[in-house]
């Protein structure tokens, strides 16, 4: 007896991060829980190059996308690199509220500066995110990057180090999610 071929469809998927929908392949719905999107947000964010990685969690008949990574193409580094300037990065590990998350800040100095400077400069960035990421969950702190809100507070407060050309998140990557506690009330 043959076996019934099955047809692919293209099934919505909602990206309420940017606000749009996208459209993945599949046999059923259930087949997209878990799948990763790679979007590219270049356009959007008039030149800023950045690649979005979303997972897709079925709930039902809908499908929803959630921030797993964000990443600053580094061809747009190197675009913003100037002769006679010094670059900070640094890369560390964090938790939020809902997530432990990977945080790579890049931040470019407006003249060459001394290693006592940089090493200010990368302390001081590291503290700040790390007492700013505390209190947000995971799916905001994406969002404040994307509306660019997170780099510029972080850019004011370093510029009483050493004022800054550039103060960009370069990675923002999570890492670990932990469970939602469910507070059941006990009668």
């Amino acid at each position: 007896m043959a076996k019934a071929k099955r047809k692919k469809r293209f099934f919505d998927v909602d990206i309420p991060i940017i606000r749009k929908e996208t459209q993945l392949q599949g046999y059923e719905i259930k087949d997209l829980d878990g799948r990763l999107i790679k979007y590219d947000l270049t356009r959007t964010l008039k030149g800023k190059s950045l690649l979005l990685q979303l997972k897709v969690k079925v709930e039902g008949d809908k499908a929803t996308s959630v921030p797993r990574e964000l990443k600053l193409l580094p061809y747009y580094l190197r675009r913003m690199m100037r002769k006679g300037t010094n670059y900070v990065e640094d890369s560390f590990s964090t938790d939020c509220e809902n997530a432990q998350i990977r945080i790579k800040p890049f931040l470019i100095t407006r003249r060459k500066v001394s290693r006592a400077v940089r090493k200010a400069l990368r302390e001081k960035a590291k503290e700040e995110l790390i007492k700013y990421a505390k209190t947000k969950d995971s799916s905001t702190l994406f969002e404040e990057i994307l509306k660019n809100q997170l780099q510029k507070e972080l850019s004011l407060k370093l510029k009483k180090i050493y004022p800054l050309s550039l103060c960009e998140i370069r990675i923002l990557k999570v890492e670990k999610e932990f469970e939602q506690k469910k507070e059941v009330k006990q009668e």
